[in-house]
């Protein structure tokens, strides 16, 4: 069997190599000059800086399980202890996210009125039927104030996206599968903490994941370099698909390669591009199943690395800030990433990643480099006191950045994968259909490696 998979981010290398670490005769086809789609770690001035993808979060085996069998595992660092600590921008100040039920209740994230309120989660009524957003399940859970602000700061940091447009099932499964079987999530979650615990055998508590956020060393760049060894030639840059059709059993794409036309036979297809550039080449052969898939839309990001000399300011506390839509502020939210991953800011040099844009604010990515350092040097003086003139500068615009998982996206996912059904040997991988974590475009490799060599 000859797979070949169009497009070479982070699953389609993951895919590729499942593939080829099972014996399968596989070829990569990337059209942008490298690997890694949009996770570039770059070393400059001192600064290591991360274009897209900062971190992933140690929850699950899935990452570990791949750095492993490619060497690189002891490569992985967790962040810095204080990273354990976040803020959100609220009611005109930096205040600290609270990591327990106590603290909560003593902290000043929210009012005092909308602290009591979310104590009455216990008593959250059933859901109603149909897909719900990620606000109206919020404000049915922990209450207006609560989902204004912790609600909207979280999916922020994730998402960039619009909490009243996005599908809390499609982005939250789990808290909508533990809201299903228990009703209320502070019942859902100390019930499932305590089966856990009962369920775990004596002395294997060490072997869990940490929990903790983690990076590479060198960066995120460093498992694109690993994969992108492994699989050798069997990963081609340089190379984009024009074409795609049926033949016989199998298929043929025709392929434009160093100023060249070739044609390519394969008995398995892997689009494991965005959406949008998988129904350009799907539109000849199913016009509803393209315009399906081009009805996931993008929230456009700007990324802006700020970074400071040593001395020139106090190094910033905890992981970062997130600030929430209706401070009506111009950022995202920032990364503390030399406080978060010291090793990334060299000789007690500071360095900041700040977010713009999003879905809310789609016309601020539009901006120039020199524009958005302005507006960034702003936000940072205004909301953390940041007053420091930065020694380094990077921009990064991201004009389709994050798949947007909206009121519907179940429905859509479920219509495009009867669509896919229909073609033979074609399938589907990527951020824009089941997660756009890094660990989930991994796990979904993952998955479709094995159905493929079965």
């Amino acid at each position: 069997m000859r797979v070949v998979i169009v497009g070479g981010g982070i699953s389609g290398l993951a895919l590729a190599y499942g593939l080829h670490s099972r014996g399968t005769e596989v070829t990569l086809l990337e059209a942008g000059p490298r690997l890694g789609g949009n996770i570039q770690s770059r070393l400059q001035d001192g600064f290591l800086t991360e274009a897209g993808p900062n971190s992933f979060v140690d929850r699950e085996p899935t990452l570990r399980t791949l750095a492993a069998s490619l060497g690189i595992e002891d490569r992985i660092r967790t962040a810095d202890p204080s990273a354990k600590r976040r803020y959100v921008y609220t009611r005109g100040k930096l205040r600290t996210v609270p990591m327990s039920p106590p603290a909560f209740l003593k902290s000043d994230v929210l009012p005092l009125g909308a602290r009591l309120r979310m104590m009455g989660e216990l008593f959250t009524p059933r859901a109603p039927e149909g897909d719900e957003s990620l606000a109206a399940f919020g404000r049915r859970h922990v209450g207006r104030t609560a989902t204004a602000v912790l609600v909207d700061a979280m999916q922020t940091g994730i998402y960039a996206g619009d909490m009243e447009a996005l599908s809390v099932a499609a982005i939250f499964p789990k808290v909508v599968e533990l809201e299903r079987k228990h009703r209320s999530l502070v019942l859902g979650m100390a019930r499932t903490q305590a089966a856990a615990r009962k369920a775990l055998p004596a002395g294997e508590g060490a072997t869990k994941p940490s929990g903790m956020v983690c990076s590479f060393d060198g960066g995120l760049q460093v498992l694109v370099d690993a994969l992108a060894r492994k699989l050798g030639p069997a990963a081609r840059t340089g190379a984009r698909v024009v074409e795609l059709r049926r033949e016989g059993d199998g298929w043929r794409l025709a392929v434009e390669e160093h100023g060249q036309r070739a044609e390519l036979a394969a008995d398995r297809v892997v689009l494991a591009t965005p959406a949008y550039v998988a129904a350009e080449l799907l539109r000849p052969l199913d016009e509803k199943l393209a315009a399906r898939m081009e009805g996931i839309s993008y929230a456009p990001v700007a990324v802006v690395h700020l970074g400071f000399a040593p001395g020139s300011m106090p190094p910033p506390d905890g992981f970062g800030f997130l600030v929430p839509t209706q401070e009506r502020r111009r950022v995202l939210g920032v990364i503390h990433a030399s406080s978060t991953f010291p090793w990334r800011a060299e000789g007690g040099r500071i360095l900041l990643t700040c977010m713009v844009g999003g879905a809310k604010r789609p016309e601020l990515v539009e901006l120039d480099a020199a524009a958005l350092v302005t507006l960034v040097r702003e936000e940072l003086r205004e909301l953390a006191g940041v007053t420091a003139e930065p020694v380094f500068t990077e921009v990064v615009h991201w004009k389709r950045g994050i798949p947007q998982y909206h009121v519907g996206h179940l429905a859509r996912v479920a219509a495009i994968d009867e669509g896919v059904a229909r073609l033979p040997g074609l399938h589907l991988t990527g951020n824009a259909y089941k997660g756009v974590g890094l660990i989930d475009c991994i796990r979904e490799a993952h998955t479709l490696a094995d159905t493929l060599t079965r």
